[in-house]
């Protein structure tokens, strides 16, 4: 094999790999959000002491994570007939995240949860929607992260 062979080998080799690791970068900056091991816990009040709504997930994004907002809503309220879209998560709270390593946070979101607001809202089945932004502006919008009963 010549010189010139082998050095012309070497070079589309390179711009081979070099352009699929241009693709690759290109490919998951673009790439929304992912979120994991989501869970809820619900404690219901008592009259000695309030309950809470506990939510917990991991979020992944290869460039950051900026925000998680979290709702609870109800199955049988308002977003029963008008679906929850991502518009609606605009005003809602953020969780609290924290680094877990490379691309990914763990986020928490806590709410106490008294006998009053408990006589006001509907009883059964609730879920968590959530809104994942990236810092690039990608999002990942799920109406059912997580589900949980009240009573």
């Amino acid at each position: 094999m010549s010189r010139r062979t082998v050095v012309l080998s070497v070079v589309t080799a390179a711009l081979v790999l070099g352009g699929a690791g241009a693709f690759a970068v290109a490919r998951t900056a673009d790439e929304p959000p992912v979120l994991a091991e989501s869970s809820v816990r619900y404690t219901a009040p008592t009259a000695e002491r309030d309950g809470s709504v506990a939510f917990r997930t991991e979020v992944t994004a290869p460039s950051g994570v900026k925000s998680l907002k979290v709702l609870a809503w109800p199955e049988d309220g308002p977003f029963s007939e008008d679906e929850l879209t991502a518009k609606d998560m605009a005003e809602v709270e953020s969780a609290d995240c924290a680094a877990a390593g490379g691309d990914t946070v763990v986020c928490a979101y806590e709410v106490p949860v008294t006998t009053e607001d408990l006589a006001g809202t509907v009883p059964g089945t609730w879920h968590v929607a959530t809104l994942a932004t990236a810092e690039d502006g990608t999002t990942a919008f799920a109406d059912r992260t997580a589900t949980f009963t009240t009573r």
